[in-house]
């Protein structure tokens, strides 16, 4: 029943990740990819999170499940590209920079809120 708390959280992660993305461009615009930043940004927080205190059939839903479908490499590196060909490479390079720096401040984050909060 393992796969089945997977695709839970990833019938949950994937439209909230389209919906996330939609509500982002329509405040910011669609110039640099802030959607996809953000998601994957509060994605390793709350997998962050989840492995610090959650048991091991709550990170199979919310962590494999949701924050797998939530999250999104493969938009990240197909934005990147889009924006280095379009001749906006300071933009990409941010976009990396961003990415990595936030996603691992925010995993570390998440899982240090989690020890603090929970032990």
């Amino acid at each position: 029943m393992n796969w089945l708390l997977v695709v839970v959280g990833a019938a949950v992660g994937a439209p909230l990740r389209y919906l996330t993305d939609r509500a982002v461009h329509s405040r910011v615009g669609f110039g640099f990819p802030w959607g996809t930043l953000t998601v994957n940004v509060c994605g390793c927080a709350l997998l962050g999170l989840l492995t610090a205190v959650a048991p091991a059939d709550v990170r199979l839903l919310l962590g494999t499940g949701l924050c797998g479908a939530l999250t999104t490499y493969s938009t990240f590196s197909f934005e990147t590209l889009k924006l280095a060909q379009n001749a906006s490479r300071g933009a990409a390079l941010a976009n990396v920079g961003l990415s990595l720096g936030a996603g691992l401040a925010a995993a570390y984050a998440g899982a240090g809120i989690g020890h603090a909060v929970w032990g």
